[in-house]
């Protein structure tokens, strides 16, 4: 019985000592850090551009600058839609980088696209790419899509195409 009264005294106090801190100036001494805290890059927090390169041949340079006032995490790869297609574009697992895409306000993650080859069929002239931000566990999206403006003459798309992980550099990118 004593047991009890004493957890439950404990619990009291607990409680008592939690909502003091949550109402008091000690919530607010947590509220910065709560604010600078990381979060996902999404569409909202970032600008996404395209560029043609001339090296590799058939490939594109998406880059993915962080115009936010949060760090952001860009996970995985992004899932690119061009058109109207039924399936996002295929990551390319070779190029998985070993830690996640860290964008502080500022710095831009770059992703290679191949966009067709010998081996590929059933292709298209491409006018309009949707990019889509991948969540943590990499099994879908984030945020509303990123319109990527591509050449107005548009790109040639076949079965083959891919898209590189999120890098820290361009140079990594474009090494797949």
């Amino acid at each position: 019985m004593r047991f009890t009264t004493k957890a439950t005294a404990a619990a009291a106090a607990f409680t008592a000592a939690l909502s003091l801190t949550v109402l008091g100036g000690a919530a607010s001494a947590a509220t910065p850090a709560a604010k600078s805290a990381p979060v996902t890059c999404t569409s909202a927090t970032t600008k996404v551009t395209v560029e043609q390169v001339s090296r590799p041949i058939n490939h594109l340079l998406l880059k993915a600058k962080n115009t936010g006032t949060k760090t952001c995490y860009a996970y995985g790869a992004p899932l690119l839609r061009f058109d109207e297609g039924q399936a996002a574009t295929g990551w390319l697992e070779a190029s998985k980088p070993q830690a996640v895409v860290t964008l502080k306000p500022g710095q831009t993650a770059y992703a290679a696209i191949g966009t067709s080859s010998p081996e590929g069929t059933e292709g298209s002239q491409a006018h309009k790419m949707d990019v889509h931000f991948s969540n943590r566990a990499m099994n879908g999206s984030v945020g509303a899509p990123a319109s990527a403006k591509l050449p107005q003459e548009g790109v040639y798309v076949d079965s083959s195409a891919f898209v590189t992980y999120w890098q820290t550099s361009a140079s990594d990118a474009l090494t797949w």
